[in-house]
């Protein structure tokens, strides 16, 4: 199970050996890849979420933030395509436009090109902050993959990529 010899069992391959005692009829090596990126992600969402607070948000914020920041000038999207490109309902999304309408970070106005649809943007403010925020979160996940060699980092974007193509759904217009 532990693929280290000599090294102690990490807390997936004692939960490994755990299973393989009660259940030998099963094959229990998938816990490896999958229980260490579950750990891994749940390690990593706590680390970029402590980013998004110094700058007083949420991950769902930052996301929005981040989402109008991404669209260029003039920084606006409508809030279907925010959901789209943040991967939430659209109920939650209202609630986050909501939060950072009452900040000032964004603003909802009417469509120019369809009087009856919204769109959001960005305010100098919100402009500000997602600009501040990314950085100290890209400096963030620098020291986060820093753990890694350049060659190591390779290798992981590159199984990861071809993981996730072969399980994710594709996107609608993909």
């Amino acid at each position: 199970m532990q693929e280290h010899p000599g090294e102690p069992l990490d807390h997936v391959a004692r939960i490994q050996a755990e299973w393989a005692r009660e259940r030998p009829d099963l094959d229990v090596r998938p816990q490896a890849v999958i229980g260490r990126l579950h750990r891994l992600g749940a390690l990593l969402t706590e680390q970029l979420c402590a980013v998004y607070r110094r700058h007083g948000l949420g991950e769902g914020e930052f996301d929005v933030l981040a989402a109008l920041r991404r669209a260029g000038e003039p920084y606006e999207r409508a809030p279907g395509e925010l959901a789209a490109h943040t991967m939430v309902t659209t109920g939650a999304m209202t609630k986050r436009i909501d939060r950072l309408e009452r900040d000032g970070l964004v603003t909802r106005r009417r469509s120019a090109a369809d009087g009856r649809g919204r769109v959001v943007a960005l305010t100098p403010a919100g402009r500000q902050l997602i600009d501040q925020a990314f950085t100290a979160h890209m400096r963030n996940e620098r020291a986060l993959l820093d753990a890694l060699s350049p060659e190591e980092a390779g290798q992981l974007e590159s199984l990861l990529t071809t993981w996730l193509a072969r399980v994710e759904p594709p996107r609608p217009g993909d």
